[in-house]
């Protein structure tokens, strides 16, 4: 049986990591990227393939899209090498960083930062993408809870998630003729080292988010790669330019 492949930015640690080991669990092949976790990479590969899918681990930088073409070029040479095939299936535009900083002290350099990873890398990286996705797969784009609710200090960041959930609709209705679903998963508050690990190492901070969440806590790891697998899944398929919120019912 030929397995699908995904392939997912910024798999080396937290959420990425999660839904890859999660759809190596379904039985899905992984092309995986990191930025400077080399070895945390390989160790979600060798984890992936215990389970009995293959796996390989590339470099990227997602806020840089003067190499994406040679990133580009390196999945082509992979997906030949390794699978014999010309195309993968589903794409996860996960990888992304935090910069807390109130409005009136973000910096052009933060906003910058902000921009190429969270908005302008999955638009170009996508882009030069396309030709790799085949027909009938499947794009899921990250989005978070913090473009329904606001919290001090995440103006930025929350503005480029904003752009992200604009975009996904516009993909989804330009893919559409190629079967392409687009959709957006948006994250409440969740314990990962994200952010310099606030909600994950602060017992404040987690209490507080759980008493503003219906369901009596922040969200864990598995919560969100539950919910990315499940929406790159075939059962998915009637799903498309939709922002899923997956925050437990966060400030409802």
């Amino acid at each position: 049986m030929t397995h699908k492949i995904a392939l997912i930015t910024g798999a080396s640690r937290g959420l990425g990591r999660n839904a890859a080991l999660k759809l190596a669990a379904r039985g899905v092949d992984l092309i995986l990227t990191w930025r400077s976790g080399k070895a945390e990479a390989e160790e979600v590969c060798q984890q992936a393939r215990a389970m009995g899918v293959q796996a390989a681990a590339l470099q990227l930088d997602a806020g840089d899209s003067s190499r994406f073409a040679e990133f580009v070029a390196q999945v082509k040479t992979l997906l030949q090498t390794q699978w014999g095939r010309e195309q993968f299936d589903y794409l996860l535009n996960n990888a992304g960083i935090g910069i807390h900083a109130s409005f009136a002290d973000t910096t052009e350099e933060q906003f910058d930062e902000l921009v190429n990873v969270h908005l302008k890398g999955p638009f170009f990286l996508t882009q030069r993408l396309l030709p790799l996705i085949v027909d009938g797969g499947r794009i899921l784009n990250v989005s978070s809870g913090l473009t329904r609710f606001s919290f001090p200090g995440l103006a930025a960041y929350a503005s480029m998630k904003g752009g992200i959930e604009v975009l996904t609709r516009h993909m989804a209705k330009e893919l559409g003729p190629r079967r392409i679903t687009v959709n957006v998963i948006a994250p409440g508050a969740i314990a990962t080292d994200f952010g310099g690990g606030m909600t994950r190492d602060n017992p404040q901070i987690n209490a507080a988010i759980a008493s503003q969440t219906a369901l009596g806590r922040a969200g864990l790891p598995d919560d969100i790669g539950d919910a990315m697998s499940l929406l790159l899944s075939d059962e998915a398929g009637w799903i498309n330019g939709q922002r899923i919120e997956v925050s437990g019912g966060m400030l409802l």
